[in-house]
């Protein structure tokens, strides 16, 4: 019988943390930043072709895309955001496709990260604009006339030149599908470049990651 009983209080006490975090984390409660952007070429032959995506049109000419502004914790991120902020209109998510390349992706965004972040929609596409405005995103990449392969590392670099005042612990490149994918770089809260978190600093070490030219 008293084994029994031990048996029980372990289910209830393993059951426990999914009861707690049913309603999710709190709103505005996180230590920084990552900002997240993609190159869109890439994007568009894994992805987005498939969707008849505009932003993958001939002549759209998107290099480096902003994926999202997303609240973390030094090891890993909030979640399921309750917050009291209405969310965003139409025509503010229309104003982000610029930017983010479809209003569809501004409202995931804000769904997923936003409602994260304690701030209203207004002001958290502010502060993604004004994240993704402080990059200087190297001109080089946009000049390719051909699919290349290189190592990522390569990538990194190209950042690191255009943004003198990061370090490469600051920032990290990922790849999908044996493509480089993403560059994503570390803010405060207050947007100013930090070191990332060990779970987020995990650079892609591919020597021959496939960079495809814009549209």
């Amino acid at each position: 019988m008293h084994l029994l009983r031990c048996v029980l209080c372990l289910c209830l006490l393993l059951a426990a943390p999914a009861t707690a975090r049913a309603d999710g984390d709190q709103a505005g409660e996180f230590d920084y930043y990552v900002l997240a952007v993609s190159w869109s070429p890439n994007w568009c032959l894994r992805e987005g072709d498939d969707r008849d995506a505009p932003e993958c049109a001939p002549g759209a000419g998107r290099g480096w895309t902003l994926h999202g502004l997303w609240p973390q914790y030094e090891t890993g991120w909030p979640s399921d955001c309750r917050t009291t902020a209405s969310d965003p209109s139409r025509a503010m998510t229309r104003a982000m496709t610029d930017i983010m390349g479809s209003s569809g992706l501004a409202w995931h965004q804000w769904r997923k990260h936003g409602r994260c972040s304690g701030l209203s929609a207004a002001d958290y596409f502010a502060a993604s604009r004004r994240a993704y405005e402080s990059v200087t995103r190297p001109e080089i990449l946009r000049k390719l006339d051909r699919d290349v392969t290189l190592p990522a590392a390569v990538v990194e670099e190209a950042f690191l030149r255009e943004n003198p005042d990061w370090d490469a612990d600051m920032l990290t490149i990922t790849c999908r599908d044996r493509q480089i994918q993403e560059a994503r770089l570390c803010l405060t809260r207050d947007l100013e470049p930090r070191r990332c978190g060990a779970d987020v600093l995990r650079d892609c070490t591919l020597q021959d990651a496939l960079l495809t030219p814009l549209r």
